[in-house]
């Protein structure tokens, strides 16, 4: 584990995000969850401009289309809080972003739900969130951030 002169050891409820793979991997997780943010709003602007032209667009896909990106925001929130050092907010972003994905594609997948074209929008969207799921389980944060 690398370590810093100005760390202090971490307990349950802060984490020790001073280490440069701490601060990069925090950094690729900002990044993912604005990535995310602007393929869900994408998404969205889909959704209105296919129903502008007047084709069917299902209340499903209009809830989840408005839903999405505000989850983006959730997670922007989460990766803010946890990169400033909150376990809870750290625990939180591990756990939506492995359900997140999961969730998505699993309705998705469900006949009859949506269109093939919006099952792959919202495919490509979940991407960027398991990244961060990736990430953050990674060495670096795992080192950063020890169980309680």
């Amino acid at each position: 584990m690398e370590t810093d002169a100005n760390t202090t050891p971490s307990t349950p409820s802060t984490l020790s995000t001073t280490t440069d793979s701490a601060r990069a991997a925090f950094a690729a997780i900002r990044v993912s969850v604005k990535v995310y943010g602007a393929l869900t709003a994408a998404a969205l602007l889909a959704v209105i401009t296919v129903a502008a032209t007047g084709h069917m667009v299902n209340p499903f896909m209009w809830v989840r289309a408005i839903l999405l990106p505000l989850t983006a925001l959730l997670l922007h929130r989460l990766t803010v809080s946890a990169s400033g050092g909150s376990r809870r907010a750290f625990e939180r972003l591990r756990g939506i972003s492995v359900v997140l994905p999961i969730a998505i594609v699993g309705v998705d997948l469900i006949p009859g739900v949506c269109p093939w074209w919006y099952a792959a929008v919202q495919a490509l969207g979940v991407l960027p969130v398991i990244r961060i799921a990736f990430t953050i389980r990674g060495t670096a944060l795992r080192a950063a951030c020890p169980k309680a």
